[in-house]
């Protein structure tokens, strides 16, 4: 199962936009809620007002955004007593979406882009190390033991939930808005590489060691751990563009991180 995320996260996911009034912004932090799965299924969202307030927009750029929304088959607004905003659709996206998103992006803008998620994610990871009290990382580790590796959908859930629990653990609004912001423009495709079970078996081991670096305080060491994940996940995505450039498939490119 998806672990389910701590109060923290989830109001992260609501912050406010940086860029206030686009409508895709809106549907795309939703989006990306909803392939982190922060965001489940079935789940009412808040009322358009109170998305308003939270995301600091119009209410007419929420409207839009839950447009975007609907059409694409994420949510259903219902009408009547009880009605509102659903979440329908609360996998990660198909490996077809994912894997043209693969082939529209630039070997070079991969690489840029795991350079900087890494560098915020292991300012998260170092900071929640030096101020986690005893309890948060028992929480963590309670957290990461409800965790579903098993399948890929949930295994990408998952990890993006853990780093937006590091985020939240390091007490600073500014990392937390970043980490969100890069997670939704490219956690789902840097969590790609979770559709290869050794890799899966590889980042839930990472996560429980990063777990016992921010227990003993151990911020250099928790930095350290989280680099070579991204790492060994972005080295995936390069091997995965490079074979489907070749004529190749997603799912073969498994055997590269073996």
């Amino acid at each position: 199962m998806e672990a389910q995320l701590r109060p923290g996260a989830r109001e992260a996911i609501f912050a406010q936009l940086i860029e206030a009034g686009r409508a895709e912004q809106v549907a795309r932090r939703l989006t990306d809620a909803i392939i982190l799965g922060v965001l489940t299924s079935g789940e009412r969202l808040p009322s358009e007002q109170e998305l308003a307030r939270r995301f600091g927009v119009a209410l007419i750029t929420v409207r839009e955004g839950l447009v975007i929304l609907r059409e694409s088959g994420l949510v259903e607004t219902r009408r009547g007593r009880g009605g509102g905003s659903f979440v329908i659709q609360a996998d990660a996206p198909d490996e077809t979406l994912l894997h043209t998103r693969l082939r529209g992006v630039a070997h070079v803008e991969l690489s840029d882009l795991a350079v900087y998620f890494s560098t915020i994610v292991e300012g998260c990871a170092e900071r929640a190390a030096l101020r986690a009290a005893p309890n948060d990382a028992d929480r963590l580790s309670e957290w990461l033991a409800q965790a579903d590796w098993d399948r890929d959908a949930g295994a990408r859930a998952n990890a993006g939930g853990f780093y937006l629990e590091l985020a939240v653990l390091s007490q600073s609004a500014r990392l937390v808005r970043e980490q969100v912001r890069l997670q939704a423009e490219f956690g789902p495709l840097l969590l790609l590489g979770l559709v290869d079970p050794s890799m899966r078996a590889r980042v839930a081991a990472c996560n429980a060691d990063v777990v016992a670096a921010i227990r003993a305080g151990d911020g250099p060491l928790a930095r350290t751990l989280v680099a070579g994940q991204v790492r060994d996940l972005a080295e995936w995505l390069h091997a995965a563009k490079t074979r489907i450039e070749r004529g190749g498939t997603l799912h073969a490119a498994s055997a590269v991180s073996a």
